[in-house]
């Protein structure tokens, strides 16, 4: 039997599942997998660092859980039927949101936003902010692409030929 670590095990199942990364809107997609970003020392050791991966990354509270419920339960549009989450946790936008640093993904978000990148308060600035994000609120579940766990480039501050506003 063959080893495998578990980012191949998982680039294979989304390749078995029909993700690629030649299609944006069927990008690899991995899961948050720590949850703790704001210690200034992050201890492996303890359980309480990881996210819960039986759980989606919008049920990780028993308050969010509740949240999303009685969002459903209280769903009184005929016209749409109920929803748990209003969004999805893999788009082309969100590969294009944690990329934006890097071609082809610069030049892809430029193209989707008209030419002007997004608002500076709208675009990945922070890894405590992103999971912050898809841990609260309605309106994101987020999950991660695989270059969270291979290229490091991607969250370089600053790229001195881009403008991102701030």
């Amino acid at each position: 039997a063959r080893r495998i670590r578990n980012l191949e095990y998982l680039m294979q199942l989304n390749s078995f599942a029909g993700r690629t990364y030649n299609d944006l809107d069927q990008y690899f997609v991995l899961p948050w997998v720590l949850r703790d970003y704001s210690s200034p020392r992050l201890d492996l050791a303890d359980p309480a660092s990881y996210r819960d991966l039986a759980l989606p990354v919008g049920a990780q509270t028993e308050a969010r859980r509740e949240l999303f419920r009685e969002r459903y339960a209280g769903w009184a549009d005929p016209e749409v039927p109920a929803f748990h989450y209003g969004s999805h946790y893999s788009s082309a936008a969100y590969v294009l949101w944690y990329l934006i640093r890097l071609e082809p993904y610069t030049s892809l978000a430029l193209e989707l936003q008209g030419g002007r990148f997004d608002c500076a308060d709208r675009l990945f600035w922070s890894v405590a902010e992103a999971y912050a994000g898809a841990g609260s609120g309605t309106n994101d579940v987020k999950e991660l692409v695989p270059e969270w766990f291979y290229l490091p480039d991607f969250l370089s501050p600053r790229r001195p030929h881009l403008d991102l506003g701030r």
